[in-house]
């Protein structure tokens, strides 16, 4: 029997998608669990290690933690990691309002999982999906961050106006899951 994956999240869409992209052939199991972890600053893969290391620490054994970001290509990455705070003050409207003064409205979505393999000294591991897009009107339900202004090149729809099952093909989610999936099947 191998060892129980503990994904670290509070964020009960980022769950729900990760159980869909897995699907039933992902060769371990995948339990959640709710920890206050700091929030870190710094570039992406730094920061997913930091969240990663410190996760294991409280959990004692395998985990998976996750940091996604929102790069505007026209403020050379920024909000990046910050999203979720942007996100917090100004909303999905706040968002396409801070690119007004831009011609350049293309974004990146960035997803990041760090996993620990739960022995003391262990190399945490990093997958990492990205997705070009561009910011736009907000459009679609605000059930899910920022999915309602991001619209991935060579769509004419927004995260949020696709129906999950298409999203969860394309997303960066899906990208970094599926190197870690390939991971897990070698």
């Amino acid at each position: 029997m191998s060892k129980q994956i503990t994904f670290v999240t509070g964020n009960v869409k980022k769950l729900e998608e990760l159980v869909a992209i897995l699907g039933t052939t992902f060769p371990r199991e995948v339990i959640s669990k709710k920890l206050d972890l700091p929030e870190l600053q710094g570039e992406i893969d730094e920061i997913c290690i930091k969240k990663a290391k410190t996760a294991y620490k409280q959990i004692g054994g395998p985990v998976l933690v996750e940091d996604t970001c929102l790069c505007f290509n026209a403020l050379k990455g920024l909000p990046g990691p910050y999203i979720k705070w942007f996100l917090e003050k100004i909303g999905p409207e706040g968002l396409y309002t801070m690119l007004a003064g831009f011609e350049d409205k293309t974004a990146q979505a960035v997803c990041t999982f760090a996993y620990h393999p739960g022995e003391e000294e262990a190399e945490v591991l990093l997958f990492q999906g990205k997705t070009d897009g561009e910011i736009v009107i907000p459009r679609g339900p605000r059930d899910f961050g920022w999915d309602p202004c991001f619209q991935p090149t060579g769509y004419t729809v927004t995260y949020a106006e696709m129906p999950k099952t298409e999203k969860n093909k394309i997303s960066h989610r899906f990208k970094a899951l599926d190197k870690l999936k390939s991971y897990f099947s070698s």
